[in-house]
């Protein structure tokens, strides 16, 4: 069917932006041995060093172990904490056999303590075993697309074949915090929480969130074999950056030069919200027409400066009856004639 294709400029301020200096890429280094800097909401990678090197990721595993146990126990959840998770080596928040907690209290023991008998704890509840646990967590990995990563434990702790890459790192850590329990808890800078019938405070290791204006998470890891590790995430003005170093020596400092790299060239864009955007095809047969609009919201991380342009295309007929959220066409936005986005133009209302 032939279609008739409308092409308009969206030359609204909030559209508008300024080019930035060119050295400011030219600038951006980093000393860690693995690194990615990613937009959170597209998930397009910015900035990357030896992404896809497969390395070991320490503590950051306990993003994935939070994931699984988020999407498999309701934060309500009380349990009793295993007599095999008592005494996990490394970092703990120092479990007794028959300790209760809720899996609330559990998850910021977890993320802000880093506590490995925590992690082990939890292994048990949800997978029975540390190995069946793992398998969860490799599932999830393969449904994330995850494809350079394979957990042997939910802790982090060295074991042969328990690696991942900071590209992988990056998706991960992008995906966790669309999860708002998860967001919650890795922004918080200490908690006081309960187990079994005592209050422990648990403070957050992850040091961007007092060092970096606009830091909300996301977790740390050392170890002798991994060097520090850290996935970071800040937002500002619309704009979510996730960052990932794998053995860095100066951890915060790759961190905080990816994130002002990353604010200071790229902007976050609107292209629509609800009924922004509102179009009008004619109806054959009838002198109505019918109104169709993008729907929901869609926001895009783009360098400054960039225009923004959106081509309708629609069929060149249109007869009745038109239902309401019927499609009739779609909308295809354009960065500097480049294609970035298109969507369904939907029927706000009904033509008979």
């Amino acid at each position: 069917m032939l279609k008739r294709i409308l092409s308009l400029l969206l030359i609204s301020a909030v559209l508008c932006g300024t080019v930035i200096k060119a050295s400011a890429a030219e600038a951006l280094s980093v000393s860690a041995k693995s690194a990615v800097l990613m937009d959170g909401n597209s998930k397009e990678i910015l900035y990357e060093k030896n992404s896809g090197e497969r390395l070991p990721m320490a503590s950051t595993t306990k993003i994935m172990t939070a994931l699984v146990v988020l999407e498999s126990l309701d934060l309500s959840h009380t349990f009793r904490v295993d007599e095999r998770a008592v005494g996990t080596e490394g970092t703990s928040a120092y479990l007794q056999k028959g300790d209760t907690l809720t899996v609330e209290a559990a998850l910021f023991a977890l993320l802000l303590q880093s506590a490995n008998d925590v992690a082990n704890a939890l292994a048990y509840e949800v997978g029975e075993s540390i190995e069946g646990f793992a398998a969860l967590m490799n599932e999830k990995a393969r449904e994330l697309g995850l494809c350079d990563t394979s957990f042997k434990n939910p802790s982090g702790l060295p074991e042969e074949g328990h690696c991942t890459t900071a590209r992988d790192l990056a998706f991960l850590g992008a995906a966790c915090l669309e999860n708002e329990d998860f967001l919650n808890i890795v922004s918080t800078k200490s908690k006081t929480v309960k187990i079994s019938d005592k209050d422990r405070t648990f403070v957050n290791h992850n040091k961007l969130l007092t060092l970096y204006e606009g830091a909300i998470g996301v977790k740390t890891g050392f170890t002798k074999e991994s060097g520090r590790c850290l996935v970071g995430a800040a937002e500002r003005n619309g704009v979510r950056l996730v960052t990932v170093t794998l053995s860095a020596s100066n951890d915060w400092k790759c961190h905080s030069a990816m994130l002002d790299y990353g604010f200071e060239k790229y902007r976050s864009y609107t292209l629509y919200s609800k009924n922004s955007l509102l179009f009008e095809l004619p109806v054959a047969g009838c002198d109505s027409s019918v109104t169709v609009s993008p729907e929901g919201e869609k926001k895009i991380t783009l360098p400054y400066g960039k225009k923004i342009s959106v081509k309708i295309e629609a069929p060149s007929l249109i007869t009745a009856p038109v239902k309401k959220g019927a499609a009739l066409g779609t909308a295809v936005f354009y960065a500097d004639e480049k294609e970035i986005w298109r969507t369904p133009l939907l029927a706000i209302s009904k033509v008979l």
